[in-house]
């Protein structure tokens, strides 16, 4: 990356940057939003997300509300959460009767002990069932500060079956991240997997606006790494917990290796919306829409409306 620091510049790499961004909900957020409209733009892509000891029927109501309303759903399916194969195929079947999804992503899910005979997004890839329902595009799960349920071999290992299977599909693999909050790890994950010979693009999760203690919470929840100790670092008095975090730094350093590297695999955002819809969507689109001011010494950007 290049020293100069000039803030039309980067304030354009940051705009390139989170232009297309993703978004998710789950169906319980859903049934709190009375009309995602009110948020988010015309053809926004929004995975649903799929928690452990949920009902898929709440999946497939939700994806159909969103393309209903004009948006693109990315429905999760967590192969743990998955008794059979029949029952993957079901879920797959109804999806396409009742929504006609295009998108999906593959997740192993959160769950200790399998429901069923899937371990593994692997297994569910490797069924071809996707490709039968005519899926056009597949988020597979990456790991930049790791994963407390695989070992670094082992994830190295899945990493290159998912690249092997890529060339076995007709859709568009890609890597679906965790969020993290620091770039540094971020960029030398993408540098070391890229070197390894990873071939799939990234989208990169992002968090939302959030108070810092929503978001060690959530953090906690999702086994989030070392990048940990800067919110634990922010979060030393009760003025700090009820401080909005934005993820402007990050976005900026990113949106710059983004820029300035011809070989990041980063090749969109996807945010977590960990404060809400409303917060997180509004933030975003001053983004992209340019409505915010780049620090001159570097130290993050402020957008300039009021987002709530």
């Amino acid at each position: 990356m290049t020293t100069e620091f000039n803030t039309e510049v980067v304030k354009q790499q940051i705009i390139d940057f989170m232009t297309g961004f993703t978004i998710e909900t789950t169906p319980g957020s859903a049934a709190k939003t009375p009309d995602y409209r009110v948020h988010l733009r015309p053809g926004t892509e929004i995975a649903v997300t799929f928690l452990p000891g949920s009902d898929f029927a709440d999946t497939v109501a939700t994806s159909k509300r969103l393309k209903e309303e004009g948006f693109v759903p990315l429905p999760h399916f967590a192969a743990r959460s998955i008794k059979s194969r029949d029952e993957f195929e079901g879920c797959l079947k109804t999806l396409q009767g009742e929504v006609g999804i295009e998108h999906a992503v593959a997740l192993g899910g959160a769950v200790d002990k399998p429901l069923g005979e899937f371990e593994s997004s692997m297994q569910l890839l490797e069924t071809g069932l996707f490709d039968k329902y005519g899926i056009k595009s597949i988020g597979v799960a990456g790991h930049p500060e790791g994963s407390p349920d695989i070992n670094t071999s082992g994830l190295r290992e899945a990493l290159a079956w998912k690249n092997s299977f890529k060339e076995r599909t007709d859709s568009y693999v890609y890597i679906a991240t965790q969020f993290c909050f620091e770039a540094e790890p971020i960029i030398a994950w993408d540098k070391m997997i890229q070197a390894e010979g990873n071939q799939l693009p990234i989208h990169l999760g992002v968090p939302g606006l959030a108070t810092i203690k929503t978001l060690l919470n959530h953090a906690k929840a999702c086994g989030i790494g070392s990048s940990m100790r800067v919110l634990t670092r922010q979060a030393k008095n009760i003025t700090k917990l009820l401080t909005v975090k934005a993820p402007d730094q990050l976005v900026m350093d990113l949106a710059r290796y983004h820029a300035e590297d011809p070989k990041c695999g980063i090749k969109k955002v996807h945010m977590y919306p960990l404060g809400g819809m409303k917060k997180s969507a509004a933030w975003s689109y001053a983004v992209t829409d340019g409505d915010f001011t780049v620090d001159p010494k570097g130290k993050g950007f402020k957008v300039n409306r009021d987002i709530g």
